[in-house]
């Protein structure tokens, strides 16, 4: 793989290479590029990711080589302390909970140290806290060049550091936030890149999606409602009555969010019925804002800040205006126009069918190496699901498959007689096939669902179940605590059970034998009532194709190819990868599926799986295929 990332970057070309687990692709992507020389951009899956290659990866492969480069780390502005906003926010007080009282002197103290201003140093701090909301800048409240702090400001610092530097670490939402709006500082540094690798590229279509599209939300419109009462009252106190400016605007964006009775809602613009109370309802927050516009227009020579505000009142304005004008509905064929709520606010979107030609288009210009690496690009070596995502028609792409002996260390058990999956009591089932499995291993398990609400009813099921059978397993749930201390818990107890959704799905490496039992309860697939993926499907079988088989089918196997990956990896590590699904074996597709997946030994027999973790027989000989029980 070095030798093929090593005639990519020589030849300033694209390289798609799928590194199967303990291939060792970050380095093998690392050395080339560090002795290659130039300047190198590395967008990586997460923020822990990128942390994980800034201290530990790139000083390694540094080190040993001897390579004199200069690195530098670069995250979005969201995690930097704002010297303004702090200061502001400690001026007025206006903190709901003691315990941000108690964060917000953390924070005080913490700028008083600190060279880099990034949230991550302040571990003290948890990263969820709403203070940080208060002590940070966005795109739209920052003051740019006009703010009094601007040349001690940590996110012009990293920025200035990133330029220097000869390797930049960034990641995907960072790159493509930039790519979208020109505000992360990644646009500066793309002219001068001969070399970007993208890490975790199979997170790129999902990610790129979000920043070509357009969103505008009820929260942005509350940040601003905030910001204008404080800033109005600051500066203007006698210029209007804001308390009343902004309840209305509040008011209107409550009453366009209860359209919508309930909790969660995904709905394509024509799936709204004329009659709906959203129209109107965003009719009368268009009003109100225009109105607001008007007064902050009046008063944006008394401050800088509050002609701020009504430079953000005027985008956010355009964007509601935008988003269903007749001219914009009637272009909408490369793109989706959809509504989606919480439960205390709403979104409007603008979704690109297709990131295909808007990607291909940024990579135009000056010719440099394009590098996308992941252990799951590839549906049974077939990279035609992501190279058409990703516009990526034509470029090399190869596999180099785990050096694990997935045939003697892993497991993978269908259990027999499950109900389908959508039969009411199918989540039940499932815990009461995988509880034999759980006792055998001696807890050690991740239980990977596709929903919230089956993680509550598993969580739900086991926490009665283990009392009930004095199972000394400690239980850990998704939403209890950050999913870092939830890790750390795992880890430290050598028994637990987690119970967790789409974020331990991915970029969670537990070795040894703290983890054995992988559970997944049902197979990924998205859910169908999604309206960009309706809208997706509509468009290829408008081309003949079936959306499927070509986009649904490719998606799940590529989520469930990362669920699995959690199970093995180390050479040492053995475990069971537990799939309670039955279209596993009982639909045609299934075969394509587990196909996909390592090679493991495969049962359906629960005493087989009692048996691997006794180590009282070779899985590889002696338990039966599912090939022989699903033909």
């Amino acid at each position: 793989m070095a030798k093929a990332v090593a005639q990519a970057i020589a030849e300033q070309k694209s390289l798609i290479a799928e590194a199967g687990t303990g291939t060792g692709k970050t380095y093998a992507y690392l050395v080339p590029a560090l002795l290659w020389g130039g300047k190198v951009i590395v967008s990586t899956g997460t923020k822990n990711l990128q942390d994980q290659l800034y201290l530990r990866d790139i000083p390694t492969v540094r080190k040993a080589l001897n390579a004199p480069v200069s690195v530098a780390l670069l995250k979005g502005r969201a995690n930097y302390v704002c010297h303004f906003h702090l200061e502001r926010t400690l001026a007025n007080g206006r903190l709901t909970s003691r315990d941000d009282v108690g964060y917000l002197r953390e924070i005080s103290r913490f700028v008083k140290t600190t060279s880099s201003g990034d949230k991550a140093e302040l571990s003290r701090v948890p990263e969820t806290a709403t203070v940080w909301n208060l002590v940070t800048s966005t795109r739209d409240n920052c003051l740019g060049t006009e703010c009094q702090y601007h040349q001690d400001c940590f996110v012009m610092k990293a920025r200035k550091e990133a330029q220097q530097a000869d390797v930049v670490v960034v990641n995907h939402h960072l790159f493509f936030a930039d790519v979208a709006l020109r505000d992360t500082g990644v646009a500066e540094l793309l002219p001068s890149a001969n070399t970007i690798i993208f890490d975790e590229a199979h997170q790129l279509p999902e990610t790129a999606t979000l920043f070509f599209g357009e969103t505008v939300s009820t929260s942005q419109v509350f940040e601003l409602c905030r910001d204008v009462l404080a800033e109005g009252l600051s500066h203007a106190r006698d210029g209007a009555d804001w308390p009343k400016v902004v309840n209305a605007v509040e008011l209107a964006a409550r009453e366009l969010r209860l359209a919508f009775p309930q909790d969660v809602v995904r709905l394509s613009l024509g799936q709204i019925a004329p009659s709906s109370r959203f129209f109107p309802a965003l009719e009368k927050l268009k009003e109100e804002m225009q109105g607001m516009a008007e007064v902050l227009e009046s008063q944006a020579e008394r401050a800088e800040t509050i002609d701020q505000c009504r430079t953000r009142a005027l985008e956010l304005l355009e964007k509601l205006n935008a988003w269903n004008a007749p001219e914009n509905v009637e272009k909408a064929v490369d793109k989706v126009l959809w509504v989606e709520a919480y439960s205390s606010s709403l979104q409007l979107h603008q979704t690109p069918l297709s990131i295909a030609p808007i990607f291909s288009k940024q990579r135009e210009g000056p010719p440099r190496a394009w590098i996308f690496t992941s252990a799951t690009l590839a549906v049974k070596n077939d990279f035609t699901h992501y190279t058409s995502q990703m516009g990526l028609y034509n470029e090399p792409a190869h596999t180099w498959p785990s050096p694990f002996d997935y045939a003697r260390q892993g497991l993978l058990y269908v259990p027999s007689n499950l109900p389908q999956p959508n039969a009411p009591d199918y989540t039940d089932a499932a815990v009461d096939a995988a509880l034999p499995a759980i006792e055998a291993a001696g807890g050690r398990t991740f239980f990977l669902c596709t929903t919230l609400r089956a993680v509550n009813r598993v969580a739900e099921r086991l926490k009665k179940e283990f009392e009930q059978r004095g199972l000394d397993f400690p239980l850990l749930v998704q939403g209890e605590a950050g999913r870092t201390e939830l890790l750390d818990r795992f880890r430290a107890s050598g028994k637990a059970v987690l119970v967790g959704s789409q974020s331990f799905w991915e970029g969670v490496d537990v070795r040894g034998d703290a983890l054995s039992l992988v559970i997944i309860d049902k197979l990924p697939f998205a859910p169908p009532d999604d309206p960009v993926l309706a809208a997706r499907i509509e468009a290829l079988e408008k081309k003949g194709l079936n959306g499927f088989v070509h986009h649904q089918l490719p998606e799940a196997i590529i989520t469930l190819k990362q669920g699995a990956g959690r199970l093995i990896r180390d050479r040492s590590d053995r475990g069971v990868l537990m799939i309670c699904d039955p279209r596993l074996i009982n639909k045609p597709y299934g075969r394509r599926i587990w196909q996909s997946l390592p090679p493991f030994s495969r049962t359906r027999d629960a005493e087989a799986v009692k048996a691997f973790f006794k180590e009282t027989r070779q899985p590889t000989t002696e338990v039966p295929l599912v090939v022989d029980l699903a033909s």
